[in-house]
């Protein structure tokens, strides 16, 4: 049976998330306090502890909400036909994800010094590779495929948070390109 979705719900969370965005762009975090989120969101105290035990609480779930975009956008992935060409569309797919919603990890990563962004990109997609690489069998070297995912991503990574932090100087394909010639043809 499906669970029935509370729209009343939804809107609470969604201007409560919005709320808490805004005045991260404007203040590190733990400056902001649950009235001023609610006085933001125009929604009561009680409300926001009726969904929520803290701020920090409100953070978590808003944390969950892009991880799960993000998976759902890397689903979008079909590129299994060699190593390079899957992360290739998988970086382009995180970066579409990203540059859609570029004032939050920006707010979250570069205006409040948050590692909290580089580790829901880190999660969501070794676990995505992961799950490839079990369903395809793409990566057949000497190198443990976990140890291999950590160093492509912690460098994918980087160049992710200098794109972010250098706002325009770089265009999203810019650093495909860049990507693109950084990965070799031939992963093992």
């Amino acid at each position: 049976m499906d669970k029935k979705i509370d729209l009343r719900i939804l809107k609470t969370k969604k201007l409560l998330y919005n709320s808490l965005i805004k005045l991260i762009k404007d203040k590190q975090f733990e400056d902001i306090k649950v009235a001023d989120i609610c006085n933001d969101a125009l929604v009561n105290r009680s409300t926001f502890y009726a969904h929520y035990s803290d701020k920090y609480d409100l953070l978590v779930d808003f944390i969950n909400e892009l991880k799960d975009t993000m998976l759902q956008d890397l689903e979008q992935n079909e590129q299994i036909v060699n190593t390079k060409k899957y992360y290739m569309e998988m970086i382009s797919l995180i970066l579409e994800h990203i540059d859609s919603k570029k004032d939050i990890y920006y707010s979250i990563l570069i205006s409040n010094r948050s590692g909290i962004i580089v580790d829901i990109i880190v999660d969501v997609a070794v676990k995505d590779i992961n799950k490839r690489m079990e369903i395809s069998n793409i990566h057949k070297g000497n190198v443990p495929t976990d140890i291999m995912v950590v160093f492509y991503l912690g460098a994918v990574t980087s160049v992710c948070i200098e794109w972010l932090k250098g706002k325009d100087k770089y265009n999203k394909q810019d650093i495909l390109n860049y990507l693109d010639e950084l990965i070799p043809e031939i992963i093992k």
